[in-house]
């Protein structure tokens, strides 16, 4: 799925770039090469970098 159409950042791509730079939506997509165009992309962008980010912070539980 897109995160943003206007750059053609799909979602995982986003996710693998918020594993491995800080900063928020717009620092990342420069890690990716690219910068916002319309902005609407960018809180979506930012709930997806903070959800990543939480989940490597979680440690892993064996079932």
């Amino acid at each position: 799925m897109y995160t943003c159409i206007c750059n053609a950042i799909k979602e995982a791509d986003l996710r693998k770039a918020a594993r491995q730079h800080r900063g928020g939506a717009e620092s990342v997509y420069a890690k990716l090469g690219k910068r916002p165009n319309c902005g609407q992309c960018l809180e979506e962008a930012q709930y997806v970098i903070a959800e990543e980010r939480e989940a490597l912070a979680e440690p892993m539980v064996a079932a």
